[in-house]
Parts: C-alpha cells; sequence; structure tokens
C-alpha cells in the first residue's frame, strides 16, 4: 500500500504516491533555488510543472490514475536540470511540448540492446534497419571502436519515455536501460 496525495502543478490537481511526491518536491525546490535570480522565476516554474505533468501522463497506462515513481523518475530526466542563468520559461515550455521524435532519444521498444540505433534512426528520420547495417559495418570497420562509441552514446543519450500500449521490453534493452539509469544516478551522486 502506497500513501497518495494531491498536488497542483501548473493550478492542476495530480494524484500522485508519496516517493513520488519527495522526489517532485525536491526536484522543484532544486529549480526554485537556481531561479532565485531569474525576474520570470514565476513563469518559468509554472512551465516547468506543466512539463513535468505532461511527461508523467505520457507515461502513465490508460487505466492508472495516480502518478508514480515509474513515470515521475523519466520525466524528470527527460526534461533535466534547471539551468538558472540560462533557462527561459520558452525552452522550458519547449522541453515539456516537445514531440518525443524532435528530441535525440534512445527508444528501447523493440531495440535489440539499449536503444540508441532506434533513437538515431527516429531522429533522423530513416529506417532503424540501414542505421543498424551502419553500425555493423563501422564496426568492422573500426576494429571495435564503435563498441565504445555505442557505450558512450548510450550513456550520454537520455531514453525515450516508454509508451504504455508497446509489448513490454526485451530482456537487454530493459537491463541496459536499468544499469544506465542507475549508473547516471550515482554519477550524479557523485558530482552533486
Amino acid at each position: 500500500m502506497q500513501r497518495v496525495l494531491t498536488v497542483s502543478l501548473n493550478l492542476n490537481a495530480y494524484q500522485i504516491e508519496a516517493d513520488a511526491y519527495a522526489q517532485l518536491e525536491a526536484y522543484l525546490a532544486a529549480a526554485t533555488r537556481k531561479l532565485d535570480d531569474n525576474p520570470d522565476r514565476a513563469e518559468i516554474l509554472r512551465d516547468l510543472e506543466q512539463a513535468i505533468a505532461d511527461r508523467c501522463k505520457q507515461g502513465m497506462r490508460k487505466d492508472q490514475s495516480v502518478i508514480s515513481l515509474a513515470e515521475l523518475e523519466p520525466a524528470l530526466a527527460a526534461i533535466g536540470e534547471v539551468d538558472g542563468a540560462t533557462q527561459g520559461a520558452s525552452s522550458i515550455q519547449a522541453q515539456g511540448s516537445k514531440s518525443d521524435h524532435d528530441a535525440l532519444q534512445q527508444v528501447s521498444e523493440n531495440a535489440y540492446i539499449s536503444g540508441v540505433c532506434a533513437g538515431l534512426a527516429r531522429s533522423a528520420k530513416i529506417d532503424v534497419t540501414l542505421v543498424r547495417v551502419i553500425a555493423v559495418v563501422l564496426l568492422f570497420i573500426s576494429n571495435g571502436a564503435m563498441i565504445a562509441l555505442y557505450l558512450a552514446l548510450m550513456l550520454l543519450i537520455p531514453y525515450a519515455p516508454l509508451n504504455p500500449d508497446a509489448a513490454p521490453l526485451r530482456t537487454l534493452p530493459r537491463r541496459c536501460r536499468e544499469l544506465v539509469t542507475a549508473l547516471r544516478a550515482k554519477l550524479k551522486a557523485i558530482t552533486g
């Protein structure tokens, strides 16, 4: 059993599990501190709240009414940290409303390893098979250096939110996603 709270994000009510609320509260408090000197702080925070709500809704199943960590964490990762010096209201709004097809993201659905090739293909609007063939050819041409590039891209490219209507992830993409998410969290904790 999980305690559920009601929160207001950009003046709209949402139900959220207690552990997800704690993480959301910490994220918004950090954003508020970073925007302390920004004259557009109130507008940016409203846009940020709306972007979070939109991303969480995208990650929820149709029969789901409560936001959990499973929806919140990818939403916050997709939006990223707020930079008080350079983040403007329009860029937060653009991040929150940006189509998943506009951004370079790893696509875990139908991935074989982590979704890097699928994400590159979707971003470039080309067939994923072509990207995979190019990656294999580069693997042989580069004497294996392509593996290091793939691993670097795996760590650097954010994950697209999971489609709740899609089939469950294959074992390797699911494990890669879990591993990369854990590594990113540890790196973030170390770098503070």
